[in-house]
């Protein structure tokens, strides 16, 4: 009997499925996003391709509901209570600005304005000691509010709860005993450090998109139901793992955003199995463009992030974003060319889709100029219309005094510096020289602009790999169950010893055990990763350490020093060190089929699907069209040449040469010096 693992990733624009079936080879869809209820576009995919859901042995899916709920602050109003004298704590927030010299800076608008925050008498001090019993009669207000004003969300953020949570368990036991069915998130669930604004603004996250995120997944889930589908649904996390979605549905703040990290996640697969160990991952969209590094086999990771100013304390795979894609809509600004950040979306979506969309995008460009063809899409199951595509960029570029074909190149030319800029946020101005990597393209549009994001930054080399378009997804096949988890250790280093840094870390492996025991793990399949936050003493933040079993506390310091030297560009061996956080990352192992490439034989020549004119730098060139399922190993050609398949198009420009690896991946490379 065949069974299947099965990812899907919701994206601005096209929903993306991958099926791995246990004999025979993985094959991918995609089909157009459903805003009004992404799910159903998931649960459509699923239904269209496999016959029998039952069959189905695990799914694993990446949502954007939680962050898109954020952005577009469509959350649940949210009560947030804090330790009596501690209310303003949240508001002010931190006194640094990220603008110094702006003049008309503004402080990151709050999730919960002050008059919603309230205050509790209760107290616990940093060593544990009960300074004032937790007071109930103090909710009596908070709960009355709760129930005449409507109020489906509530997050609790008590001082030292990181360490001592008692009076935040309390609290939870109170409210769901008098308001049944109300979200409540408690700030050492979400996020077990110190600093109180930030966990608090972590908790206050989880609880904003807690009940947008929870209602989603339980429709998701009775969906499948119905369809017979026994499967757990499973969410992919920030972080890089996969969680169940009864996990998820606790804690939806690790999920916001599941989507662009299963890229890099596959990009770390690629790195594991095609000896390229540094890539730069770009995956160009409908809407954005998600940018990260994989350096030395590893995805970079970073323990806190911020959305729109606000901070999330959780470990997150490091990915950039900006709002340029295929729908990026160009537009005149006092007669200047812009491009994005407007997305067109899947509805109406670019012009050349013909559902009513007027203004002309990125996609529109690339039609225009012969780089898209008109049955380029879903294997030519969806038509573009050309004729719509030019009437969008005529009229625009006849404002702007240009000529169709330059404004049309134009548009290419501003969307790709924006990627390039962003390119070099994470590489050049991190120290990092991207003339190192290999640049690694998907998404449905990624690899139309990759050899020229690859000149912009000198980048000799770019990998497409099999099925750009949805590679995000197969990525979600490629992880393991994961819970990340921490334990305040605040110790100077002289004074630590061995004993004490494994009493802390058996017991949060122990902790570590009983949550993938929940996820339905078995002992034998566990395994976990430690690492400790440190600093040096004075320092206000920490940097994460690497630390190996056996320990050798030598090792673990001088494994700091290295990490400091990475990040900041030095570091100072003789001055004392401590410890904040000790950390693990609990990984639960999951089932795979075996998987091999089957490429066809052949010089290629089966693989021409015809020809048509291509606009490169104002010149028309006849360019062969190649179908990718069809193109052996053996295959290679100079530019200008288009391949394409189901879920994207690979441009390959004059100047560039194509191969393809043992693998099946694309190789651009440059044919001549740029």
């Amino acid at each position: 009997m065949t069974r299947y693992r099965v990812s899907a990733d919701i994206g601005g624009t096209f929903t993306d499925l991958v099926v791995e079936p246990s004999d025979a080879a993985v094959f991918v869809d995609k089909v157009p996003t459903t805003p009004d209820n992404p799910a159903r576009g998931v649960v459509e995919a699923v239904r269209r391709r496999i016959p029998d859901t039952s069959d189905v042995e695990f799914f694993v899916h990446g949502t954007t509901v939680g962050i898109n709920a954020f952005l577009e602050r469509k959350g649940e109003r949210v009560l947030l209570i804090t330790t009596q004298g501690h209310r303003d704590g949240y508001t002010i927030a931190r006194g640094n600005r990220q603008a110094l010299y702006e003049l008309r800076y503004r402080k990151p608008k709050l999730l919960v304005p002050r008059r919603d925050v309230h205050e509790v008498r209760g107290r616990i001090a940093w060593d544990g000691r009960v300074i004032e019993p937790l007071n109930e009669r103090d909710f009596d207000s908070i709960i009355d509010k709760a129930k005449s004003e409507g109020i489906n969300a509530i997050a609790v953020c008590f001082l030292h709860a990181h360490t001592f949570p008692e009076h935040e368990l309390e609290a939870r036991r109170i409210l769901n005993a008098t308001l049944p069915g109300i979200s409540v998130s408690l700030s050492h669930e979400v996020a077990k450090e110190w600093r109180e604004y930030e966990r608090a603004s972590s908790a206050v996250m989880n609880a904003y998109v807690a009940p947008v995120v929870q209602r989603y997944l339980t429709s998701l889930e009775q969906q499948f139901t119905a369809m017979g589908m026994a499967a757990p649904v499973h969410v992919m996390q920030s972080s890089g793992g996969v969680i169940s979605a009864a996990t998820a549905r606790k804690n939806p703040v690790f999920t916001l955003l599941s989507g662009p990290v299963g890229g890099t996640i596959a990009g770390t697969a690629l790195a594991a199995h095609g000896g390229r160990q540094n890539l730069l991952c770009v995956d160009m969209g409908g809407t954005s463009f998600d940018l990260s590094l994989v350096i030395n086999g590893r995805a970079g990771k970073t323990l806190e992030t911020e959305l729109e100013g606000l901070p999330l304390l959780m470990s997150i795979v490091d990915i950039q974003t900006i709002g340029t894609g295929g729908g990026s809509i160009a537009w005149l600004d006092n007669g200047a060319m812009r491009v994005g950040p407007q997305s067109a979306g899947s509805i109406p979506g670019p012009a050349c889709y013909g559902r009513g969309g007027v203004e002309p995008t990125v996609t529109d460009a690339n039609l225009y100029l012969g780089r898209l063809g008109e049955k380029s899409l879903l294997g030519g199951e969806m038509t573009l219309d050309k004729a719509e595509a030019e009437r969008a960029i005529e009229r625009v570029a006849s404002d702007a005094g240009l000529s169709p074909k330059a404004f049309a190149e134009g548009i290419l030319a501003i969307s790709n510096a924006a990627m390039a800029d962003a390119m070099r946020t994470i590489t050049v101005s991190q120290g990092v020289d991207p003339r190192d990597f290999t640049l690694v393209a998907f998404g449905g549009a990624g690899p139309m602009a990759a050899s020229f994001l690859a000149e912009e930054l000198d980048i000799g080399e770019v990998l497409v790999p099999c099925f750009p378009g949805t590679f995000s997804a197969w990525g979600m096949l490629q992880t393991d169950l994961r819970r990340d988890l921490t334990r305040s250790f605040y110790r100077p280093a002289h004074a630590v010893t061995v004993m004490e840094l494994e009493a802390g870390y058996e017991a949060l492996i122990d902790e570590g055990r009983v949550a993938l025991a929940g996820e339905g793990v078995e002992r034998g399949d566990m395994s976990h990763r430690r690492s400790a936050d440190m600093r040096y003493v004075g320092q206000e933040y920490t940097i994460n350490a690497h630390v190996r079993t056996p320990i050798d506390l030598g090792s673990v310091i001088e494994s700091f020093h290295k990490a400091h030297h990475r990040r900041y560009g030095h570091s100072s061996p003789s001055a004392p060190v401590e410890f904040v956080n000790l950390r693990i990352a609990a990984l639960g192992k999951l089932k795979r089929y075996a998987q091999a490439v089957e490429l066809p034989a052949g010089d290629g020549h089966d693989a021409i699907a015809g020809e048509r004119q291509t606009v490169f730098d104002a010149t028309p060139h006849a360019t062969t069209i190649f179908l990718r399922p069809h193109l052996p190993a053996s295959f290679q050609a100079d530019g200008p040449v288009i391949v394409e398949e189901q879920s994207a198009t690979t441009v390959v420009p004059p100047g560039w040469h194509v191969t393809v690896d043992p693998q099946g991946n694309l190789l651009l490379q440059r044919s001549q010096a740029p």
